[in-house]
């Protein structure tokens, strides 16, 4: 019987975009880029100020395959969706060990590949192993150049034959070293294992992806690297969101005062001259360091002055990963008196139910945080711009490798969310303490010196200050508090941080969006409701002042990727990646919590919680 391969709508951007590589029922596949998309199907995604900020035309949704009819037993073919094609394209017999190089003539639909010299046919699996370059390149390794090549960089074998191959298996030893490759030709008898096969070689690069034709192929100088077709640097896709938010009046104190003196800078009048010059980024930089303006309103400033787009929205997706600051509008707009509401953006304000509360540590509680927004219905376009391989700041790979379109691939989901800030009175107090400063320049620093710098620089703005920190970490462990009380892996639940004191922000976004179109069920939001949330807050508080790894963890002076984290590790703030606006990098409990000589913001809370608790333990 036929089998039908099936990817979800929403599993387009993300995990299995353009160029990932993924397995499925003992098969491997990788997406091919928005040029090989079919025409007919594609369904228009509307967001205008994600597209305004990406400077392309809009977005549009993989075509979806037909639903499943009754009695569907797999045996006709569904509409077509998402192109993808084989990779690796060189498969091995698990009975015979024969390798075959499989190319798209030898496709049968319906079918997976089989051994053509087995009988009865068995089922080919693909090869464990790709190559891979900075530029962005994915190709199969070159097994006939492994085989007949030696460990010690001596003369190669000589063999015309390129495909007589087999993938051995040897009893006599363990991991790598037992699998081989060996050519069959006659009177060749070349062999290799595959002990050292992870790493640089010597073999050439193929200058394209798989699907990429071979007139598409470029001279590519870089060095190829041999990882496993599951590896994680094999693939870091470049996905921009942005929520779907009635147009709000940003407020004037903010938005105005920055204008001006953005206006009244030295350089400005040079920048406008000539916006795509050399010394234009430069220039860029000067400004923002000068006025603390972020990219999006020197990119609205610089469309009003020219009349056109900003060069740095339209160049961002070629030359980087960088993504828009769209927090300015989402922050207005949850902060508003009145907030605003659409079909798909439905919000409430309530409070955590301490008003008048004089016992600690609620009164603590209420002290500390400000503004409590639930979001009954959100709405979230997510948006694939390209994807790196090797490393996150290597050479960006466009979705559309030829760049002819002017469109991206994206999803739309939907799903509920709260809004949380902080007091801005006891925040500005706490960031003010010199050891808060001392100890978020030591990140500063670690930060300057990353690779992911500039990747994060787009979620913390041109400088990192210790409110983000602070957010970040609290947003990590409100979400892992969550996840026991509102029925929500923390894996399906979101964080989006507002902390950039440019703007005046001082607040967290938790949600989640399910790509159904009727949401979620809203879990995430009774649990928002006084006085669920005030208690929630407070086991996360009580939660967060021990790790089953401290003292290690709270000592710790750096850890995770380029010791950008100091308190946090996975036994108490990280989160998966999906649900990460930063990576799980730029973390810190004792700034939550307080630690020897770092006061927490919430540090008082701790205290007064272990008193109540000890109090309450005398009493019994």
């Amino acid at each position: 019987m036929s089998r039908t391969l099936r990817v979800r709508q929403s599993q387009t951007v993300v995990p299995f975009g353009v160029g990932a590589v993924f397995d499925i029922q003992g098969e491997s596949f990788v997406a091919t880029g928005i040029g090989d998309w079919p025409s007919r199907g594609r369904q228009p995604i509307d967001s205008p100020r994600l597209a305004d900020r990406l400077g392309v035309s809009g977005f549009y949704a993989a075509p979806a395959a037909a639903p499943a009819a009754a009695g569907d037993r797999f045996d006709v073919a569904d509409a077509p969706g998402a192109p993808y094609i084989r990779f690796p394209s060189w498969l091995f017999c698990g009975a015979c060990r024969r390798m075959k190089r499989w190319r798209i003539a030898d496709e049968k639909r319906g079918q997976a590949p089989r051994c053509p010299s087995c009988s009865p046919t068995r089922t080919l699996a693909p090869m464990r192993f790709a190559q891979i370059c900075q530029a962005g390149h994915l190709s199969d390794v070159d097994w006939w150049f492994w085989a007949h090549s030696r460990r010690d960089g001596g003369e190669r074998r000589q063999c015309g034959e390129r495909e007589k191959l087999r993938f051995l298996v040897s009893e006599r030893a363990s991991g790598l070293e037992a699998l081989s490759v060996a050519c069959t030709a006659k009177g060749c008898g070349a062999v290799r294992d595959l002990l050292d096969i992870l790493g640089t070689h010597g073999m050439r690069c193929s200058g394209r992806n798989p699907w990429q034709r071979a007139g598409e192929a470029v001279d590519c100088p870089r060095p190829v690297q041999i990882v496993q077709r599951t590896a994680g640097n094999l693939y870091y896709p470049i996905v921009h969101s942005a929520l779907d938010i009635p147009e709000t009046d940003v407020p004037a104190h903010t938005d105005d005062a920055l204008a001006d003196q953005v206006r009244e800078h030295h350089l400005w009048v040079s920048l406008c001259r000539d916006p795509a010059s050399p010394r234009a980024p430069l220039f860029r930089q000067m400004i923002q360091e000068d006025t603390a303006a972020d990219d999006g309103l020197l990119d609205a400033l610089l469309a009003e002055e020219t009349g056109g787009t900003s060069p740095a929205v339209t160049a961002a997706a070629p030359d980087g990963p960088a993504r828009p600051d769209l927090s300015r509008e989402e922050w207005a707009a949850f902060t508003a008196p009145a907030p605003p509401a659409t079909r798909d953006f439905a919000l409430r304000e309530t409070t955590l139910g301490l008003a008048g509360e004089t016992d600690e540590p609620w009164a603590g509680l209420a002290s500390r945080f400000g503004r409590v927004v639930l979001a009954d219905r959100l709405r979230e376009v997510r948006a694939l711009s390209g994807f790196t391989r090797v490393s996150p700041d290597a050479a960006v790979v466009p979705v559309d490798t030829s760049r002819r379109l002017k469109w991206l691939p994206a999803v739309e989901v939907f799903g509920e969310g709260i809004f949380l800030t902080l007091d801005q009175g006891e925040l500005k107090d706490w960031e003010e303490d010199p050891e808060v400063r001392r100890r978020v320049k030591g990140m500063r620093a670690d930060l300057d010196r990353s690779f992911q710098k500039d990747r994060l620089q787009n979620v913390t703005g041109p400088e990192l200050f210790p409110r983000f920190v602070l957010l970040h970490t609290l947003a990590h462990l409100v979400i892992r508090q969550l996840s026991f009380e509102s029925g929500y892996t923390t894996a399906s639940l979101r964080e989006r941080i507002y902390a950039r004191p440019e703007q005046d922000q001082y607040g967290i976004l938790v949600y989640t969006a399910a790509g159904d179109a009727e949401g979620t069920l809203g879990g995430l939001v009774r649990q928002g409701e006084p006085p669920r949330l005030a208690e929630t807050l407070l086991r996360m508080v009580e939660s967060a002042a021990w790790c089953s790894a401290d003292p290690l963890c709270a000592e710790h002076s750096g850890q995770g990727f380029g010791n950008l984290n100091r308190a946090a590790c996975h036994a108490c703030a990280l989160l998966p990646e999906t649900s990460c606006e930063a990576g799980n990098s730029l973390l810190d409990r004792t700034l939550v919590v307080g630690g020897e000589r770092v006061p927490g913001y919430l540090q008082s809370i701790v205290t007064a919680a272990r008193a109540a608790a000890a109090g309450a333990l005398e009493r019994t």
